[in-house]
């Protein structure tokens, strides 16, 4: 095992964390601009939007923690 493995993934939890937490602040708090800025190039409904950013929330947090989020804490419990 590769010792420098452990802190690059913890590192690449911590920031696919930040990245979902400001993927969700954005819809949260910016969530009518980013409609508007979306729907000039696509035809989509509110519900549209609203579902593909919930799926796409979903599939990345599912993504980073199979990649990253396992993987580490499976070498954590192992170097004990």
């Amino acid at each position: 095992m590769n010792p420098n493995l452990v802190p690059v993934l913890g590192r690449c939890l911590v920031i696919s964390i930040v990245v979902l937490l400001a993927w969700l602040l954005m819809i949260v708090f910016a969530h009518d601009w980013i409609f508007r800025f979306h729907t000039q190039w696509f035809d989509l409904s509110r519900s549209q939007f609203d579902a593909i950013h919930y799926a796409g929330m979903a599939f990345f947090k599912l993504l980073f923690l199979t990649l990253f989020g396992i993987p580490w804490l499976a070498l954590k419990m192992g170097s004990k």
